[in-house]
C-alpha cells in the first residue's frame, strides 16, 4: 500500500496496510502535539547532527574539548588519532555548528561552539551514568 494510502487509513482509523482494527486516539492532544513539532527540514539537520554525534572518534574529540580550547596537534594527541582524522572530523562538527574554532597564525584552535553543545554532552554523559546497562532487567527498586 503506497504512503498516500497509509495516511488515508490513519485518517480513517484504520493501520496503514488495510487493517481493520480500530483504536480510538485523542484527536485533539495529537492534532495540538503536532502542530508543535519542529518543520521537517529542522528534523532533518537534527538527525544529520545526532548521525554525527553518533560517531565514538567525533564524540571522544567533543569529550576532549569539554575540558577546553586545543589545537588540532594537541587534540590528535589527547584522542590517540591522526592529525589528517581529527582535521577531518573537525570540518564535520564546524559545519553543523557543534565546534567553533579560532586562529593564531598558522594554528587553529577548536572549542565547543556554545554551552548548547556543552548541555548536550554533559547530559549524554549524566544519562549514560545513570542508564541500566542493555541486556538486564530493571527491578522496580533500579527503576527509582
Amino acid at each position: 500500500m503506497s504512503s498516500r494510502s497509509d495516511a488515508a487509513a490513519a485518517r480513517e482509523g484504520l493501520h496503514p496496510g488495510g487493517s481493520s482494527h480500530v483504536h480510538e486516539h485523542d484527536t485533539d492532544r495529537v492534532e495540538a502535539v503536532r502542530a508543535e513539532l519542529p518543520d521537517p527540514e529542522a528534523v532533518e539537520q537534527l538527525g544529520a547532527t545526532f548521525g554525527l554525534l553518533a560517531d565514538a572518534s567525533r564524540l571522544r574529540l567533543l569529550m576532549v574539548l569539554l575540558h577546553g580550547e586545543m589545537c588540532v596537534c594537541d587534540l590528535a594527541v589527547a584522542c590517540g588519532q591522526s592529525e589528517s582524522g581529527v582535521s577531518h572530523a573537525l570540518r564535520l562538527l564546524r559545519a553543523h555548528r557543534v565546534v567553533a574554532v579560532r586562529r593564531s597564525g598558522r594554528r587553529a584552535f577548536y572549542r565547543l561552539a556554545d554551552a548548547h553543545v556543552r548541555m548536550l554532552l554533559d547530559l549524554a554523559l549524566t544519562h549514560h551514568a545513570h542508564a541500566i546497562p542493555l541486556g538486564t532487567v530493571p527491578t522496580e527498586e533500579g527503576a527509582r
